[in-house]
Order: structure tokens, then C-alpha cells, then sequence
């Protein structure tokens, strides 16, 4: 990190500073610097990664992070940008199934990427439903391959473009809602809350998301998830390693604390440290709402807009407990979904209710199946994360509360995975949505940001530029496409061809 003072780059008109050095600030930054638009990146903490870090402990590394990455390939294009190869840096290896179903009531089902496998899974479990894959592929292959990247770019602009991107709402059936969509294909009742699930993933709700949200995340049928050997954190420093050595600078532990404007442009980046610099140019990665309503505090546009996204739905936070355990259960899969008795009901209070359910919807995720370095060895890391409603319907004292649903948690896999669970478990570690909120400046806590509802909220997401402020720009989940790892480099993708159309 730089020494405080005022810095004026030597070619200021091709300048750009990235704010936030998570998943999708480390994407827009490499795409920028292999642009040739030098590109300084500032993270508050004291590691890159945002949601993707690393949690400090001793004696074992509890990550936070999203559990497996659906789709390599925009990870890799990074590294084709400068003609390198990144299969060797990335390290990533293949796990199927993508995630375990088991209910309450006994019944599971293993979402395996593998075609073969699935129609077994499918048969075992509901064998009339059989008839319903090829469809169900097909779709998938159309949603993945051609609805996707087109939602990715945003609003269409021209008549040409609004038809095809009505002809893809009818092709991928986006009118429908995830629910509706798993009902669409599938009769048997666990089969359908397995694929809306994965909504869930994306910070949407399955009854009220359009069927469009599935398409950025793991479908069954469609091939393995994917694991970075070392873990999330390590592969957030592996794209900062990839970043500065294209020459991009990066700046830790140093929070932005104002964004200049003169007129209708951003001047100036300041940071709490007291450094100082101009640049041409100023894309935010950080929560949406903190941008425009503390960092550009005095500017009449950036009030209006803190006001207007403060204002829209947010989707839900999450409670996150890891435990690090003796012992290894090399029959527990590297994502379990463990369902309780109710479903819908149980979202509806999520989402709508903003109450704390009794009953749970835990995603498991055991990371040293996979990647048993993660831990000493003989012993096993695990993470259990419940979705909750975020802190403005939800309201209540975390720190006295969370602990309490924490030990709920931890009972609930062991009653049903690992019966003498208090018995083993060596270290813990609590994230609750205040947390989130206080640590991550996420607003409301939401782990998501603004909800994705309709047609994937077509058009109430924010834009990669602002309308306004002509040199300010936005990646990250409050923009196009979204949430989860496809949509938040989906959404840098977009937002660096916005920058480099404008600077190169």
C-alpha cells in the first residue's frame, strides 16, 4: 500500500480505480488492466476476496464463500485476455454430485451433473418423472447457452434486439417462476423443490423469481461443479496475482472514505488512510447503496439514488456457522441441502413474513471431502448456513440471538449426519447477518442485494453506468444479471465492455 498524499497518474485520462476486491471487483480489474486501462484496485479489508475470505484462525481455515463454481469457462477468459493459459494457476477440480438433497422425511436425491446418473437418481426416486429429463436438458442447454448471456448484457437497445430477447423469454420459459418451471417438468413433489432450489442461490425466491434465475447456477444433467484446490480465498489471491501482474495496483486495508465529483463527473478517490488520486474513471464493486449514499455523500444525484435502490427489495441474509470437527465422513457429500418438513411455507417466511421459522433449510457445505489439505489431517471442516430474512424485517439483537439458532443449527446436523457432533467439534466460528452488514458494508445485511424478481428484475437492477454521473460505473449484484458467481462475472464482463467502449 502506498504512502498517504496526492498521486497524479501519468496518463490521467486512462485511469481507472476499482472499489471492492471481491469476486467481481478482481474480474472487472483484470479486464480493464489487460484492456490497457491502468487500474488501481481498493480494498477496505485486509485481503481480497469480499464474500469469497478467509476467516482467521489458527489452526484451521474456515472460508466463507459460495460452496462450488457451476461453469470455469469466465475464469478462464480471464487469463486468455493477455494470450496465457490459466488451467494450471486455477487448480480446479471437478465434483459430482453438485449438491445432496435429503429431507426431512427421509427421501434424497443426489443433483449429479453426470446425464447417466441423473436419470438413475430420478428413477429411484420418482420413475414417471423419467420421461421428463431429455426435456428438462434441453431446456437447460437453451437457458445456459443462449437466455443466459443475452440477460447478461442487460436492457436491449433497438427493436432487433427486444425481439430476440422476447423470442428467448418464450424459448426458456421465462414467464414462469423457478417453482413454476420445476413443475412444468417434474410431477414427484422433492423432485420439484430440488430444481427451484437452486433460485435460492441467487438470493430469489423460487415462487417469485422467473425461471431465468436457474440458468446462472449448477443444473442437474449439465456437467460437475468445480473446487479450487485451497479453497475460495485462495482463489480470489489467485486473480490478484493475475491482476498485478498484468501491471494493476492494489491497495489493502485502506477503505475509500469519499468519492470527489466536479459537475457531472467523478474527479477524485479519496481513502481513510488520507491517499489521494484522480482518475478518468470510478467503478464501484462495493454495496450499491453505501456507494451512493456515504461515498459520494454531496452529490444531489447520489442521494436520490441512495433513497431509490434503499427503497427497492433486497433478498434475504444468511446465518453461518463453521465448525471444524475429529474425525472425516467421506460419506458426506461436498454440498448437502438438508430440507425440513416445510418448504414454500418456510420461504414464504423468509421472504415475505420476515419472522425466524423454527424449522430449517441448511446448506451444508464440507469442503474437506474434496480438499483434504484444508484441514489437519484426520480431521474435517464444515459450514452450515441457513437463509434468513435480512435486518429490515428482521430487526433483532443478533449478537444475543445468533448463538442460540447457531447451537439449533449444529443439533440439526447432528441428529441428522453426525450423531455425537458436540463430542467432535474442535473450533467454531458465527456469522450472522449483522455481520454482514458490519464487516462487508452490505446493506441490510443481504448477502445478495436487490432480490431478483420478474423477468430477473428486467428492469429495476441497477446499470453499469450511471445515468448521470458519466464516468461513475457499477459491477456486482445490485446490477445485471445478478447475484452468485456467473452473474456477478457476467456482470463484470458487462460493466468493463461499458468502460473500455468509453476509454479506449
Amino acid at each position: 500500500m502506498g504512502n498517504p498524499g496526492t498521486s497524479l497518474p501519468r496518463d490521467a485520462s486512462r485511469t481507472i480505480c476499482v472499489i471492492g476486491a471481491g469476486l467481481s471487483g478482481l474480474a472487472l480489474a483484470i479486464r480493464l488492466q489487460a484492456a490497457g486501462l491502468q487500474t488501481t484496485l481498493i480494498e477496505a479489508r485486509g485481503a481480497v476476496g469480499g464474500l469469497l475470505r478467509r476467516i482467521g484462525h489458527p489452526d484451521f481455515a474456515f472460508e466463507e464463500g459460495p460452496a462450488l463454481l457451476a461453469d470455469p469457462e469466465p475464469l478462464r477468459e480471464l487469463w486468455r485476455l493477455s494470450g496465457e493459459n490459466g488451467e494450471a494457476a486455477l487448480n480446479l477440480v471437478a465434483v459430482d454430485p453438485t449438491c445432496r438433497f435429503l429431507w426431512s422425511d427421509g427421501t434424497s436425491f443426489d443433483a449429479a451433473g453426470d446425464p447417466a446418473e441423473l436419470v438413475r437418481q430420478v428413477a429411484r426416486l420418482a420413475p414417471a418423472d423419467v420421461a421428463a429429463i431429455d426435456e428438462w436438458r434441453l431446456w437447460s442447454d437453451i437457458a445456459r447457452k443462449e437466455a443466459w448471456p443475452l440477460l447478461a448484457q442487460g436492457l436491449p437497445q433497438g427493436i432487433a434486439p427486444w425481439g430476440q430477447a422476447l423470442a428467448q423469454v418464450r424459448r426458456s420459459r421465462a414467464w414462469q417462476s423457478a417453482s413454476g418451471l420445476a413443475a412444468h417438468f417434474f410431477q414427484e413433489p422433492h423432485l420439484r423443490q430440488a430444481v427451484a432450489h437452486g433460485a435460492l442461490l441467487a438470493g430469489a425466491n423460487p415462487a417469485a423469481a422467473s425461471a431465468l434465475v436457474l440458468a446462472g447456477q449448477q443444473l442437474a444433467g449439465s456437467g460437475p461443479g468445480y473446487w479450487p484446490i485451497g479453497g475460495m480465498a485462495r482463489l480470489a489471491e489467485t486473480l490478484a496475482a493475475r491482476f498485478t501482474a498484468l501491471g494493476g495496483t492494489v491497495r489493502l486495508h485502506d477503505p475509500v472514505a469519499r468519492i470527489e465529483t466536479l459537475g457531472s463527473r467523478v474527479s477524485e478517490v479519496e481513502t481513510l488512510s488520507g491517499w489521494r488520486s484522480h482518475f478518468a474513471a470510478v467503478a464501484s464493486t462495493a454495496d450499491a447503496v453505501h456507494t451512493y449514499r456515504s461515498l459520494i455523500k454531496d452529490s444531489p444525484r447520489a442521494a436520490q439514488m441512495g433513497a431509490r435502490l434503499a427503497a427497492r427489495r433486497f433478498a434475504p441474509s444468511a446465518l453461518t456457522v463453521h465448525f471444524a470437527l475429529a474425525g472425516t465422513w467421506p460419506g458426506i457429500a461436498h454440498q448437502t441441502v438438508l430440507v425440513g418438513p416445510r418448504f414454500d411455507a418456510l420461504l414464504a417466511d423468509v421472504f415475505e413474513a420476515g419472522v425466524l421459522p423454527r424449522d430449517m433449510l441448511i446448506w451444508l457445505h464440507h469442503p474437506t471431502v474434496t480438499d483434504p489439505a484444508l484441514a489437519p489431517p484426520g480431521h474435517s471442516l464444515m459450514r452450515a448456513t441457513i437463509p434468513v430474512a435480512h435486518l429490515g424485517k428482521l430487526p433483532i439483537d443478533w449478537d444475543t440471538v445468533g448463538p442460540m439458532v447457531a447451537q439449533r443449527v449444529v443439533a440439526e446436523v447432528g441428529r441428522r449426519l453426525i450423531p455425537d457432533i458436540d463430542d467432535r467439534i474442535l473450533a467454531r466460528h458465527l456469522t450472522t447477518p449483522r455481520d454482514l452488514a458490519l464487516e462487508l458494508g452490505l446493506h441490510l445485511g443481504s448477502g445478495w442485494s436487490l432480490e431478483a424478481r420478474g423477468l430477473h428484475s428486467w428492469p429495476p437492477r441497477l446499470a453499469h453506468r450511471d445515468a448521470r454521473i458519466a464516468n461513475l460505473y457499477f459491477a456486482g449484484a445490485a446490477t445485471h444479471p445478478g447475484a452468485g458467481v456467473a452473474g456477478v462475472l457476467a456482470g463484470a464482463k458487462a460493466c468493463a465492455e461499458h468502460i473500455t467502449g468509453d476509454f479506449t
